[in-house]
């Protein structure tokens, strides 16, 4: 498995998906950027997510919140004073780790299980000292003892140093659903339940594992908060429903389902604003670990945001008059992660033939057209205009005209295009073209009237 993860990162730089980022000055540690395919198939999946859950569910509204949030935001939700992660320095190497990450990698290389969620620095340092656990960087023991840190990043605004003021780049995209409830409320007039969702970058300080795009300093979420009244609505049910759309959607992208699974989590790793939170987790190259989840939120955000800002933030019952803090149950979905995953899911090897099997919906282009030969010009233009009629028809396409057949077909398997579409002489005598199935490579002959219904089928 870790030798698929060392393909994917290779395959990855090779053909534009993801570039390290800042990568002339020598990189900047857990950043990534998406090259010219990577942001195709990005805005793909964010699509396919938008349209599945905000345009398909009239109970569902969008919103596009700011990165940036007044700090009492963060201080009402919480996220001041409980968004931590546990560090620890080695004094050898001054390597610095996640303290939690030290002990489940050691006692994962002994075939033991580590249960670490939920424990103070004090109890972690505990099993470290048991253990005698070494610096993964020097092999060293000799650490400093557990801090904690928050993940927020701070930043400033204002142009005069001495008058700016203090801000934080958003840890995660919830707080600007609740904040905006009541905007929502004022604008759209809707009956509970009802869900706003949203889709952007969030940012966390955080010390990473370092497998490649899966946990990053800045990352692609998407989720929405589904506010009830918990005197009517079952929140246990509401819960088992979303956790079984969520894996619906996730498999339409072409997931094996044997790849999923869910895990709950502990109460000692339940977060402070969560009753209930459970992980669909995706089998990486290097384990299972979290894609998406759904949490029960109660009304901690509501209640807390409408105490600390003076606005009331309650739901008004039509019906009954009933003025009320409603509560929320919680999708998440790491757009980045799932993006990563569809890659490990897709990649296979077919003799010297890569393929990337990814869902024509998701693929960065869904067709490639190549005039057979570069140097006929009636061949060429007709290519051309067989290349503009599908995209004035919404489709995306990628032209192609390096080297031979044999090879362009070689090149859209590895980057997992659907369809390839070849203009050749014949094509100039009955309006015909080959198209080849990219995952049988079977090739039919289509005319070019019908290619919108073919490759969009």
């Amino acid at each position: 498995m870790e030798d698929l993860n060392k393909k994917l990162i290779s395959l990855s730089k090779r053909r534009g998906f993801v570039f390290p980022g800042s990568e002339i000055y020598g990189g900047l540690a857990n950043t990534y950027d998406y090259g010219p395919l990577g942001a195709e198939m990005l805005r793909n999946i964010q699509n396919s997510w938008w349209q599945f859950f905000v345009r398909k569910r009239p109970d569902i509204l969008g919103l596009d919140s700011s990165i940036l949030m007044s700090p009492k935001v963060w201080e009402a939700s919480g996220h001041t004073a409980s968004f931590t992660d546990v560090l620890i320095d080695c004094k050898s190497c001054q390597g610095r780790f996640r303290a939690d990450h030290i002990i489940e990698d050691y006692m994962e290389a002994k075939g033991e299980e580590a249960k670490v969620e939920g424990k103070t620095p004090e109890e972690l340092a505990k099993i470290i000292e048991a253990y005698k656990i070494p610096c993964p960087n020097c092999a060293a023991f000799d650490w400093t003892k557990p801090r904690t840190f928050n993940l927020l990043f701070e930043t400033h605004i204002g142009i005069v140093p001495e008058n700016q003021n203090l801000a934080y780049l958003r840890g995660e995209i919830a707080q600007g659903m609740f904040v905006n409830f009541k905007n929502v409320l004022d604008t759209m007039r809707p009956k509970l339940p009802f869900g706003i969702a949203q889709a952007g970058k969030a940012f966390r300080n955080e010390i990473t594992l370092g497998n490649f795009i899966f946990r990053t300093l800045e990352f692609n979420l998407a989720e929405f908060e589904y506010f009830f009244n918990p005197d009517k609505t079952d929140w246990e049910k509401l819960f088992e429903d979303f956790k079984q759309t969520i894996k619906e959607w996730v498999t339409s992208l072409g997931i094996e389902s044997s790849k999923l699974r869910w895990r709950p989590h502990t109460p000692d790793e339940l977060v402070f604003y969560s009753k209930r939170t459970e992980d669909l987790e995706f089998e990486f190259p290097f384990g299972f670990k979290e894609m998406c989840a759904v949490a029960y939120r109660t009304d901690y955000d509501l209640r807390n945001h409408m105490e600390k800002s003076g606005v009331d933030l309650r739901y008004t019952d039509p019906e009954t008059g009933e003025k009320f803090i409603p509560h929320v149950v919680e999708p998440t979905f790491g757009l980045s992660r799932v993006f990563y995953a569809l890659l490990a899911n897709g990649y296979s090897e077919d003799g010297d033939r890569v393929v990337l099997k990814l869902h024509p919906d998701i693929a960065p282009y869904r067709v490639a057209v190549f005039p057979l030969v570069r140097n006929k010009e009636d061949i060429v233009n007709k290519a051309k205009n067989v290349f503009d009629a599908l995209v004035d028809k919404g489709v995306s396409a990628a032209w192609d005209d390096r080297g031979n057949i044999g090879k362009r077909y070689l090149s859209q398997d590895e980057i997992g295009t659907p369809y390839c579409v070849t203009v050749d002489y014949q094509t100039l005598e009955d309006d015909t073209v080959t198209v080849r199935d990219r995952d049988t490579t079977k090739q039919t002959r289509v005319p070019i009237a019908d290619l919108p219904r073919v490759v969009l089928s």
